[in-house]
């Protein structure tokens, strides 16, 4: 089942079922961005919308994305404030709804699903303004490396989605390349405990402002 049709089939008990990810990516974004506030915010991988109204509540304008349109349903279901606007479109492609300059892009459980990260933070940078934000909040690469991967369970049984590791020097330093400062890394771990492998990567990166 390929990404897309898998987060379709996923949308209907994803907020339901347990997902610790989820939950602690939540909590990582909030942690890195509740000090600020933002005119126009592109969130991708917006899926269901746990992020999308916290954002909004932030920002004077969201234009949240998602590969999924089942996904995109729920969350249009929860988030009906006139200053959000969701849309469908997969981020590999041309980015057609980055009409503008943003001061944040929010990448939210979606990069593990990307083979090439250099296309994704190029497009990011070009849609950010000067001193612009990019915040990533990812399964971290140390789960990864221990056979962890985006799933869930069905009728038919377990669905295990296609993903690509991306390691801890892929987030802080392939997005220099495109101008993108990194300003923060952060680890999350499941109930605070730092003995166990984190669960969460955050990195908080900063598009450089070139000085005339």
């Amino acid at each position: 089942m390929d990404t897309q049709h898998a987060y379709d089939h996923w949308a209907a008990q994803y907020d339901t079922n347990k997902n610790r990810t989820r939950d602690l990516e939540a909590v990582a974004l909030r942690k890195k961005l509740s000090a600020r506030s933002f005119s126009d915010c592109l969130e991708i991988g917006c899926g269901t919308g746990k992020n999308t109204m916290w954002l909004a509540e932030r920002a004077q304008r969201v234009t949240a994305v998602d590969l999924s349109e089942e996904m995109l349903q729920k969350a249009k279901q929860k988030v009906t404030v006139p200053h959000v606007q969701f849309i469908q479109a997969d981020i590999t492609q041309s980015w057609h709804f980055a009409t503008g300059w943003y001061d944040l892009v929010s990448f939210s459980l979606v990069l593990e699903h990307i083979p090439d990260l250099n296309d994704i933070f190029s497009k990011a940078a070009a849609a950010l303004q000067p001193g612009g934000y990019v915040y990533i909040g990812e399964l971290h690469p140390f789960k990864q490396y221990t056979g962890t991967r985006a799933r869930f369970d069905t009728g038919e049984g377990r669905q295990v989605l296609e993903c690509f590791t991306h390691h801890v020097s892929d987030f802080t330093q392939l997005p220099l390349q495109y101008g993108l400062e990194l300003k923060d890394v952060d680890e999350f771990f499941d109930a605070g405990n730092r003995d166990e492998v984190p669960r969460i990567l955050s990195v908080v990166l900063q598009k450089t402002i070139v000085n005339q």
